[in-house]
């Protein structure tokens, strides 16, 4: 399954962003001598959607209102563009694919399906269903009550059930939400990375993802080298549930536990601080040197 050639990092990001969420962290890793590619999910990035409306000036009536294409886009489009990535990588040595937030459920369907070509699977503040069906199925436990994300849903435009997205207005004027927004995803950036950090967001992402079947199987995914790199400030995805994902996933597989590693990071990082470079080109060495 591994070689001695040099790894391939593949990323994978969460919602309502795109590939350019890793750009600080890939630049670095490629200027340490390794190479990355950092994927845009299907609808996302240079294939992005923005509601006519969404642009200024806002009508946020007909924002409500607009039809987005990714209201048709299902997990299995995610996971089959990122398998497909993932087996062009393969062809040039070990494959470790990286995943945050929302994209740690692709993560697991791409292990799930061909975990022979994997050599190591690293979720950042990412979900991980193990004993839960999908990722809405834990919004519920007791360790996602320190979740801020209903300050987040509250800047969503129209009904999510009728546009088959959620929409959410990144560009509002309204700051009370724009303070809510921070206080989950950005705590302590200052207004100037929030508007910076905002303005790399895109409006939709369709409501089938956190509803979909995404439990990780012990005998394919279970087999695959995992860590999981904690962030303690995040207000979206609590520690307490960062933690349950590695509590289940370890009674999976007891003889595969997870590699662990606290980074003090919001939900949005930014992703290239230094801690997080030096956790990743770490497991880049290892994943090259493997027999």
């Amino acid at each position: 399954m591994t070689s001695n050639s040099a790894p391939t990092l593949v990323f994978v990001h969460g919602t309502h962003v795109s590939s350019f969420s890793w750009v600080g962290l890939t630049q670095e890793l490629t200027l340490r001598g390794y190479r990355t590619i950092a994927v845009d999910l299907p609808g996302h990035g240079i294939d992005g959607f923005y509601p006519r409306a969404y642009q200024a000036p806002q009508d946020l009536a007909a924002l409500a209102k607009e039809p987005s294409p990714l209201a048709a886009l299902t997990l299995d489009d995610y996971a089959a563009h990122v398998e497909d990535v993932v087996r062009r990588a393969r062809r040039n040595g070990p494959v470790v694919l990286v995943g945050a937030s929302q994209g740690g459920v692709t993560l697991s369907r791409v292990g799930n399906a061909v975990p022979e070509l994997l050599d190591h699977i690293v979720y950042m503040a990412a979900y991980c269903p193990v004993d839960l069906p999908s990722m809405v199925a834990y919004l519920a436990t007791p360790e996602n009550a320190g979740s801020l994300v209903d300050k987040v849903t509250a800047a969503v435009a129209g009904d999510p059930a009728e546009l088959g997205v959620a929409r959410v207005n990144w560009r509002t004027a309204d700051q009370d939400l724009l303070d809510g927004i921070r206080e989950c995803l950005a705590a302590r950036f200052t207004d100037e990375e929030l508007t910076r950090t905002l303005n790399l967001f895109q409006p939709d992402e369709s409501v089938a993802i956190p509803m979909a079947e995404t439990r990780v199987e012990a005998d394919r995914w279970g087999r695959i080298p995992r860590t999981y790199v904690r962030f303690t400030e995040d207000r979206l995805i609590p520690p307490a549930l960062q933690d349950r994902f590695i509590a289940e996933a370890d009674r999976l597989t007891p003889g595969n536990p997870t590699e662990v590693h606290s980074v003090a990071a919001p939900h949005v990082g930014p992703f290239y601080l230094p801690e997080i470079v030096e956790i990743l080109s770490g497991l880049a060495r290892r994943s090259a040197t493997r027999p």
